[in-house]
């Protein structure tokens, strides 16, 4: 079924992004801007920490202004935030404080994809979750490998960042072209109580 490709595609991008910025950010504090590992740790827990804490909140957020609308928000925000902080700024509180912002936009976006998955998926929730968790692990993978052979390749995060930026761009591109189609069928209000 396309849809659940679609949905594999949003979660890597969410759950991806957050697990790959999780294991990249260490990396980034300490390169960017000198840090020793223990104070990049405090950075990237920050980032972390922030992100873990919006998931449910972004689900509570899907259930009250439906999961479209939430997850279209949230990509917009972390594609903004990341693509800004791809101009290397020179502040480190800056970027912590976009990192902060794109990390709580994508736990927050977690909440909204799983939000949708059992309304569309809801004979097949079991292996939908399963696949979809996947789809995010591999996503985390990916980022990871990708941000750091563009650094080896290039020497900074900049390329890396406004990629995956731009990732975030064509999720919200992807899930735009749905959208109707979702709300005209298994979302429509004869199908599901609930918001789409």
């Amino acid at each position: 079924d396309r849809d659940s490709w679609w949905f594999m595609f949003f979660y890597s991008v969410t759950f991806g992004g957050f697990l790959g910025l999780a294991s990249t950010l260490p990396g980034y504090f300490h390169d960017q801007y000198a840090f020793d590992p223990v104070k990049a740790g405090y950075y990237t827990a920050a980032c972390v920490f922030a992100g873990s804490l919006l998931r449910p909140l972004g689900g509570a957020l899907a259930d009250r202004i439906g999961g479209i609308r939430s997850l279209l928000m949230m990509y917009t925000v972390a594609a903004a935030c990341l693509f800004v902080v791809g101009f290397n700024l020179p502040s480190s509180t800056a970027a912590l404080a976009l990192f902060v912002v794109a990390m709580l936009s994508l736990g927050a976006g977690n909440g909204a994809v799983f939000q949708l998955v059992p309304q569309r998926f809801s004979k097949e929730i079991g292996v939908m979750t399963g696949l979809v968790g996947m789809a995010g692990g591999i996503g985390g993978f990916l980022l990871t490998a990708g941000l750091g052979a563009v650094k080896q390749a290039t020497g900074d995060y900049q390329l890396g960042l406004w990629l995956f930026a731009s990732l975030g761009a064509l999720a919200w591109f992807g899930l735009y072209g749905v959208k109707r189609r979702w709300r005209t069928t298994w979302g429509s209000a004869a199908m599901t109580a609930a918001r789409v």
